[in-house]
């Protein structure tokens, strides 16, 4: 059996990005309009006014401050409330791949590798474009990479589930070194027009290169100790259909279970303790003790649900950078949060400092990575 390392990360960030400020302006719009619209119906009872949203509601559910999307102005458009993303032809390349293949490019620069080096790609989201051809083909053949590829969805654990998958085929030795991306588009499944939840998300892709241990020369790179995955079924949160048809020119039936949805009190009252088990037991069977961690990278999908986990974990309230949260700057990214923490707060750690990378959502889902800097 072979050891695996993380030798290199990439983040891709799109280029326009929304404030809450401007969110909530385009949210009111919307809601002035539609209690206009349904002015009778609302005075006669029949119907519940849209309450309006504020920057100190948003702030206070989720920590998030604002987000990067591929589109803005579709989202800010009251008549619209969603990215407006062209379609593409056939022979063109697909968004998630044209994203994919931007923070490849800078996870296989930061592990000093080509794509002559990598065995396999695999595109790990909890959405994608199409049922098939692979996003992660097509990736795999932009890049020129030799071997074989594959698509796979846990929802916002589909990066740590990624990193599994990855690093079993590394250690039984059928693959030397894989590329695992993240590309994300979730504006495409958020409800924008719900003011419980049009705050949550942003769009982004992360990339990591995983390979055997005594291949790896990038300086930097962290070795993994230990992967464990958790699934436990739960309606809480789903999306029953559509994604990025709805942005296609609006030719979609307009239903709520379509987007993205979920009960959020009881996802934070049942997935707290999840969490926070998977990462203690996990710690525990490799002989591990929460003070050995120097640093946890966790899923940001909601800063008060991680100050939890990092309280439960560590058993105390985390200190400055021990736990840290990028969700104020993106928002929630599904399974591209945990790695673009890990890949923008891991340089700091010294050789032989552990941490571990944990994800968690739909499903419920849960993957924890224990990782040793090199």
């Amino acid at each position: 059996m072979h050891s695996v390392s993380i030798s290199g990360t990439g983040v891709f960030t799109p280029a326009e990005k929304i404030s809450n400020a401007e969110l909530v302006v385009a949210f009111n719009a919307y809601a002035d309009r539609q209690n206009a619209l349904h002015a009778e119906a609302i005075a006669a009872g029949e119907r519940e006014p849209l309450p309006q949203s504020n920057e100190g509601f948003i702030v206070k559910a989720s920590g998030i401050e604002s987000r990067f999307v591929l589109d803005k102005t579709g989202v800010l458009d009251p008549d619209i409330m969603h990215p407006v993303l062209p379609e593409r032809a056939d022979d063109e390349l697909s968004v998630m791949a044209e994203m994919a293949l931007k923070a490849a490019t800078v996870a296989l620069e930061q592990a000093g590798r080509t794509p002559a080096d990598i065995d396999a790609v695999i595109c790990a989201a909890s959405n994608h474009e199409r049922a098939y051809p692979a996003i992660a083909i097509e990736v795999q053949q932009a890049l020129g990479i030799e071997g074989f590829a594959f698509d796979m969805n846990v929802a916002c654990s589909s990066a740590t589930f990624g990193i599994q998958a990855a690093a079993d085929m590394i250690r039984s030795g059928s693959a030397r070194a894989i590329l695992m991306v993240n590309p994300e588009i979730c504006s495409a499944h958020l409800e924008w027009r719900d003011r419980d939840c049009h705050f949550i998300f942003g769009d982004v892709c992360t990339a990591v290169v995983l390979e055997r241990a005594d291949r790896a020369e990038a300086p930097g790179r962290y070795d993994i100790l230990s992967t464990r995955c958790l699934t436990q079924f739960s309606n809480n949160i789903r999306n029953n259909n559509g994604f990025l048809r709805r942005t296609r020119e609006g030719h979609m039936a307009d239903r709520r279970d379509m987007l993205f949805r979920q009960e959020g009190r009881k996802v934070f009252k049942q997935v707290v303790p999840i969490v926070s088990e998977l990462i203690l037991g996990h710690l525990a069977d490799n002989g591990l003790e929460p003070k050995d961690l120097s640093r946890l990278w966790l899923h940001q999908a909601n800063k008060g649900m991680n100050d939890l986990i990092g309280a439960r974990v560590l058993g105390r309230t985390p200190e400055e950078g021990e736990q840290p949260n990028i969700l104020q700057d993106y928002a929630n990214t599904s399974s591209a949060g945990s790695i673009i923490a890990f890949s923008k707060f891991s340089d700091d750690l010294k050789p032989g400092d552990l941490g571990v990378v944990c994800s968690f959502g739909a499903g419920y889902s849960a993957g924890s990575v224990i990782l040793r800097k090199a």
